[in-house]
């Protein structure tokens, strides 16, 4: 395995680095709890799973449309500025979800859950933007690195919060996994707001941003758009296959570990990638993963056993991280420094809508189908993703980017 001295450790070494990479990396485990904190919440307070899928919508479609926004005054008016405002606002609304959760106002709970989701700082975007302007100017190469470190945090934070949320919601505490959630954002979002010097200037009237919304309008970056819309469809598929595969084969219980095999996958591949030198060209780098991620994903549906679906569930994932870090190296490529915590923003909530369109519809293909087709879902995404990286290596050729 290559060395952590060639890839993650010079990079931690920069000053200011490591502590605003581990304050954001504490925000997100927040982050990862707090949508299913508050299914657990909303249920043990109601007794409806009907009104906990309410309140967890209502929260994750306001942070998806209101979040690119928020990134937006970020690059305006900087990250020390905006952050606080959001911190505080996150706060008072997790506390009215608290407070409407134990009057048990269905409409009081939906409201303020519109009004956390709203207010979610964008930490990894925020992080992400930070490797930007630390490593510009001589350190451009080791930006691959940086985001495979950013991927990795993702990764850990909705590994561990989800199951620090079950095991409090199992044990009774479902309110004190939400407080817990709130508590984290704020902490890790403030020492992050209080790093002025790694913080990058704001964006008013930066002559760097040209063109239409300095390039969040341009064809290549649509492209990187609708790629991160195909990565979320394969998101959103897996979620749901995967449970109606164990559970339409007699063992609910072989769900959570072929989880966590696609997650150990995940992560060990991210690794990897971030320490070994890369000589291709991104948008080359990108095609291979993408191949490989459709044919690996051809092995999903055939799937006859839990332990086959496991291994293969796990083969495929290895290809997540290395695209995830692909399409932030590329975003960062393609769009003025001015719009770039934008930027990383619309990345999430367009995955977002990616994966929140497939899991409705892997849902509705399990009931119908079954399971097996529902997985066939997998390397369909993979397939528009291929064709996406393809599209989008063709512009780059043509434009003599590469």
């Amino acid at each position: 395995m290559p060395s952590l001295a060639s890839g993650y450790r010079p990079l931690l070494r920069t000053p200011g680095a490591a502590a605003f990479f581990l304050a954001a990396s504490v925000g997100r485990v927040g982050i990862a709890m707090t949508g299913l904190g508050l299914v657990w919440l909303v249920h043990a307070r109601t007794g409806s799973y009907g009104t906990a899928g309410q309140v967890a919508a209502a929260f994750s479609v306001a942070e998806a449309l209101i979040g690119p926004h928020l990134a937006r005054l970020v690059d305006r008016f900087g990250q020390t500025r905006v952050l606080p405002w959001c911190l505080l606002a996150h706060g008072a609304a997790v506390a009215g979800v608290l407070s409407a959760a134990s009057a048990g106002s269905r409409s009081a709970l939906v409201t303020a859950a519109t009004c956390a989701g709203a207010a979610v700082p964008q930490l990894g975007a925020c992080s992400a933007a930070r490797w930007v302007a630390l490593l510009r100017g001589g350190r451009d190469a080791e930006l691959p690195t940086a985001f495979s470190l950013e991927s990795l945090a993702n990764a850990t934070g909705f590994l561990l919060g989800p199951v620090a949320v079950t095991a409090l919601g199992a044990a009774g505490r479902a309110a004190l996994a939400t407080a817990l959630a709130a508590a984290l954002i704020v902490v890790g979002g403030g020492v992050l707001a209080l790093q002025r010097r790694t913080a990058p200037a704001p964006a008013r009237g930066d002559a760097d941003a040209t063109g239409p919304a300095g390039g969040l309008l341009r064809p290549d970056f649509l492209l990187l758009a609708l790629l991160n819309l195909a990565i979320g469809l394969y998101f959103g598929t897996m979620a749901i296959a995967v449970s109606a595969f164990a559970v339409g084969h007699g063992r609910p219980g072989a769900a959570a570990p072929i989880i966590a095999a696609a997650s150990l996958s995940g992560l060990l591949s991210g690794w990897i990638y971030g320490t070994r030198p890369r000589r291709a060209p991104a948008h080359l780098q990108l095609v291979r993963a993408t191949l490989y991620m459709t044919c690996a994903g051809l092995l999903l549906p055939l799937a006859p056993s839990a332990l086959w679906l496991g291994a293969a569930v796990a083969v495929t994932e290895a290809a997540v991280p290395p695209t995830l870090v692909l399409l932030n190296v590329l975003t960062e490529k393609s769009v003025s420094r001015a719009v770039l915590t934008q930027a990383f923003t619309w990345n999430n909530s367009t995955s977002a809508a990616g994966s929140a369109s497939a899991a409705w519809l892997a849902g509705r293909t399990a009931d119908a189908l079954g399971a097996s087709a529902a997985l066939a879902l997998a390397p369909a995404a993979g397939l528009l993703l291929l064709a996406l990286a393809l599209a989008s290596r063709h512009r780059s050729v043509r434009a003599g980017t590469v």
